[in-house]
């Protein structure tokens, strides 16, 4: 299945309505099963579905590497997909211990949690990772991203999760019509082309909701960066993880509301 599809339109511009197409991006149901069972629905752009499900499966906690999953399998269904996972017999054991059930329209990353615990899990601490960032450097990175991102350059409507490495710039990109999506995604691709999250930053093209947070943290970075703002417990959570959350970079401007350590600091103001 295709990631875009044309669609007929009417344009109006200055008052002018000139019959036209435009390319649109696909939205479809994706189920993600483990051990024959379903774990998630989530409705998403239907490429890189392999990514996808390893990232998925890792910000989830379900699994710590690819290497837990011990066969994948994507089967078209009746108009989308199933990521059919069957993880290593000890993975498979402990899972089945905390399985949840969760339907995920795109605008959501948390539902059908069944508890306010498992909303609020416990993340890593990654308050060792180590990598400085100039201020060139998020401007750079958010910059870059942008050209990176052929679906949105076609559609104009969809997410986009990148990684950054200085000296390197923006290494992997992955795109979905939803933000969580974008960033399984990425983190999927990471972790099967062996990048270590914590040698760069992720960047994201969406607002960042506590959801975001734990899944940057999960995956093992230092630094998340956002073209838009954080939730307030986005932020608290950030802080507690060691996270340093940036947000609001556009251009040469940004806010950054956790560990400003990570940033090398130039001109400041006294006024707050």
């Amino acid at each position: 299945m295709s990631s875009t599809a044309v669609a007929r339109h009417v344009a109006v511009r200055a008052g002018i309505f000139t019959p036209g197409s435009r390319a649109l991006p696909e939205e479809v149901p994706v189920a993600l099963s483990f051990g024959g069972t379903t774990q998630a629905v989530m409705m998403a752009t239907p490429d890189d579905l392999e990514d996808f499900g390893i990232g998925f499966a890792m910000s989830e906690a379900i699994v710590r590497s690819p290497e837990d999953i011990a066969l994948m399998d994507i089967v078209a269904a009746d108009q989308g997909f199933d990521i059919q996972m069957q993880l290593a017999e000890s993975v498979q054991a402990a899972f089945s211990t905390r399985r949840r059930k969760m339907a995920g329209p795109v605008g959501c990353g948390l539902c059908g949690i069944e508890s306010i615990e498992e909303a609020l899990r416990t993340l890593p601490d990654r308050k060792s990772v180590e990598l400085v960032l100039g201020s060139e450097h998020i401007t750079e990175a958010v910059r870059s991203l942008s050209a990176h991102q052929k679906l949105r350059a076609e559609t104009g409507a969809v997410h986009a999760a990148g990684f950054y490495q200085p000296g390197r710039g923006i290494v992997c990109v992955r795109e979905d019509v939803g933000r969580h999506n974008a960033l399984d995604k990425l983190i999927g691709a990471l972790a099967r082309q062996s990048f270590s999250p914590a040698d760069g930053a992720i960047v994201i093209t969406s607002r960042v909701s506590v959801d975001m947070v734990q899944k940057a943290v999960i995956a093992g970075t230092g630094l998340l960066i956002a073209v838009s703002a954080p939730t307030a417990l986005a932020v608290r959570t950030a802080e507690a993880a060691g996270l340093t959350l940036v947000g609001m970079a556009r251009g040469a401007n940004f806010e950054i509301f956790t560990r400003p350590d990570r940033i090398e600091q130039g001109v400041h103001s006294d006024v707050a």
